[in-house]
């Protein structure tokens, strides 16, 4: 069951994504991640939708912005623990940078960017609040490929000392434990602005609804199919796509709405 909008917190993806329209929060958000300094950000694009080709798998980022040296940072609120999340995170990259050059431009085009995903989970389970990637060489870690790429989880259950005060204070507002310093506060005041506002509100009911007849088509193409691929296809894997990527449901809350065994779910889940 999708929270009402009342109930929405940052680590909600809806929420995340508005709130982050806004240069004066998603900039020392990064800058607090990252531990640089942004001058500037430039047109951020919020939810924006990535369709390479007719038929393929789009994605819809949570946040897409850019800096004033033109790099590119994805940010991605992930509450729902998931097997697959590296590669995920490896489909994102190759769609932003397939995203980013137009057809036939050469790739030395491609600009550095980072996909960052804010995990309510450890997804390694050794406490850590961030883990970062780079590609290296297997034979000599101190050599970069230097590609431009990064990829950064971060964990608001971590348990180790390996993060600034100030990032820690934030991880742990995005998990829930409550205002801690300035930036925290501007971010809760925001929130709770923003649960005021009536468009907002209203392009969030559109879209549960959008999620709710996404729902039922499956069901509706599976029985259209009129065989067993097309059934398990439309109703099954259609659904738990829906409940999973889009109502960031648990495993075993799908399971149990939709009456199947848990590992039947993951499995599902772990091919999306």
């Amino acid at each position: 069951m999708a929270k009402a909008y009342e109930e929405l917190e940052l680590k909600d993806d809806f929420m995340f994504s508005v709130i982050m329209r806004d240069p004066k929060y998603v900039k020392p958000f990064l800058e607090t991640i990252l531990r640089i300094k942004i001058a500037k950000i430039e047109y951020p694009e919020v939810q924006k939708n990535i369709d390479i080709a007719a038929g393929a798998k789009g994605i819809r980022l949570d946040v897409y912005v850019e800096d004033e040296k033109h790099t590119v940072f994805n940010l991605e609120m992930q509450t729902t623990t998931a097997r697959n999340l590296p590669k995920r995170m490896r489909y994102y990259q190759g769609m932003i940078d397939l995203n980013i050059l137009e057809k036939g431009d050469d790739y030395n085009h491609l600009k550095k960017s980072y996909v960052i995903f804010i995990c309510t989970f450890d997804p390694f389970g050794l406490g850590r609040h961030i883990y970062t990637f780079e590609n290296r060489c297997s034979e000599d870690i101190a050599l970069t490929l230097n590609d431009g790429t990064v990829k950064i989880i971060l964990n608001t259950k971590g348990t180790l000392d390996d993060v600034s005060p100030e990032m820690k204070r934030l991880l742990d507002y995005v998990d829930g434990k409550g205002v801690s310093d300035t930036f925290t506060r501007d971010l809760e005041e925001a929130v709770q602005s923003a649960r005021q506002n009536e468009k907002w509100r209203l392009d969030y009911m559109t879209l549960q609804q959008e999620y709710r007849e996404r729902f039922q088509e499956g069901k509706v193409e599976g029985i259209k199919e009129g065989k067993i691929e097309g059934l398990r296809e439309g109703k099954i894997v259609g659904k738990i796509e829906t409940l999973y990527e889009e109502l960031h449901m648990t495993v075993v809350e799908i399971a149990e709405k939709l009456a199947i065994s848990e590992e039947e779910v993951q499995r599902i889940v772990d091919a999306l």
